[in-house]
């Protein structure tokens, strides 16, 4: 049994690194983070503009901290600050660029977790995969020649640039509103109106749209896409067509099925994998933390407020 974990948890995000530190803190002696990409909080690194403000109450929710992770409002740098941190203090055993494809439990009750990096086994298992890691793509083709200029996230973004944002929601609006101070911006969303974003967004984007810093292309979807001399014109189902520079999706993430399918959890009609009270998933000593846990919007405060319930039970067991 030396070789089994106490805890494996899968996605090194907020929720991920809540049940890691709370694992540590409240007695639990061998811990394990995997997490796909090359750092921990890839969705705060790639989404997140620079400078952006993390606040610890999101949206109007009021969250109280309920365990051992000190977290306070503050800024993106600072954040990730914060957590390199936390990882550090607590010698929390990590693995980056490990990319789970398998959960599987044997006759024992032991989970065998197939990776990148190798085989593991842990006797508790957190899922804590953000939504955003798997972002929602348009139903329609994307020409090869243009997916340079077809984005997901502000990576590649440059200053004086001709871009469209697609979607309504908090992160649409977010990128809007800083790209439009050193480019020409259109947001454009398929509803008349922007009924999604927080109400600090709602305002900053209506201000936006008021200046002529944003311009609104709303109540409108997009046809297709086409490659025009090497930038992207943009064909709408009212018959109009406009060329930009750059085009940027910020339409959500979906949840990760096939991989919650590959570990046997039972999911809903809509793809969700169902949480029992104590966040435990219809698989014994598999948890849920984080972004996929929430049936709505939720929080980095929230998500870490699963770690602490999530340990607190496997302790409590």
């Amino acid at each position: 049994m030396d070789s089994v974990y106490d805890i494996a948890i899968i996605g090194g995000g907020p929720g991920g690194i809540g049940s890691a530190i709370e694992a540590k803190v409240l007695g639990l002696d061998k811990i394990l983070l995997l997490e796909k990409s090359n750092n921990h909080s890839d969705t705060i690194r790639k989404f997140y503009k620079d400078n952006k403000r993390v606040d610890k109450d999101w949206q109007g929710q009021i969250v109280e901290i309920e365990g051992n992770v000190p977290f306070t409002d503050g800024t993106k740098e600072s954040t990730l600050d914060f957590f390199d941190e936390l990882i550090d203090k607590h010698g929390i055993d990590y693995h980056f660029n490990c990319e789970v494809d398998k959960i599987e439990k044997d006759d024992e009750g032991i989970f065998n977790i197939r990776s990148s990096k190798g085989n593991f086994k842990a006797k508790n298992i957190v899922i804590a995969i953000g939504r955003m890691g798997k972002p929602n793509k348009p139903s329609y083709k994307i020409p090869a020649s243009i997916r340079g200029r077809v984005n997901f996230n502000l990576d590649k973004c440059s200053k004086d640039e001709n871009i469209l944002i697609v979607g309504g929601g908090d992160s649409a609006t977010e990128y809007a509103v800083e790209l439009g101070k050193s480019n020409s911006v259109t947001l454009n969303y398929r509803r008349d109106n922007l009924t999604r974003p927080n109400p600090t967004n709602k305002k900053l984007i209506q201000e936006a749209f008021d200046s002529g810093l944003v311009k609104p292309k709303l109540g409108v979807d997009i046809e297709s896409l086409e490659d025009e001399d090497g930038v992207v014109k943009v064909n709408f189902k009212d018959g109009s067509s406009e060329v930009y520079d750059r085009v940027i999706y910020a339409i959500g993430g979906t949840t990760p099925v096939d991989f919650l399918k590959s570990a046997n959890l039972d999911l809903d009609s809509k793809g969700e994998p169902i949480i029992k009270d104590n966040l435990e998933s219809s698989v014994d000593r598999i948890y849920i933390a984080g972004d996929i846990a929430f049936k709505s919007g939720g929080s980095i405060a929230i998500a870490l407020n699963h770690g602490y319930k999530i340990v607190k039970d496997i302790i409590n067991r």
